[in-house]
């Protein structure tokens, strides 16, 4: 499966507000869609300070590192609610 283009992505992205504002979700996909792209913007982070971090391994860098890591858990966590759909179980 390819990945999507970014303009095929905002179009998902766009229906997927628009079925979850009319309530026309009923099997959850449009709230799972929305959810992960949330989400996976703060993983993004995490890999990016990572490769950074692998490359120079200066204290600042692991600093960066390890806030990215505890903002994507806190996001995670805020989002997973009281349900067990954590990335980071």
């Amino acid at each position: 499966m390819g990945k999507p283009t970014s303009q095929e992505l905002q179009q998902a992205l766009a229906e997927a507000a628009r079925m979850r504002e009319h309530d026309q979700d009923p099997d959850f996909l449009a709230k799972s869609l929305l959810n992960l792209h949330y989400r996976i913007g703060f993983l993004e982070k995490v890999m990016r300070a990572a490769e950074v971090y692998l490359r120079g391994e200066s204290p600042q860098q692991h600093t960066v590192l390890q806030r990215a890591i505890d903002i994507a858990k806190k996001e995670d966590a805020h989002t997973a609610g009281n349900d067990s759909n954590s990335l980071f179980l």
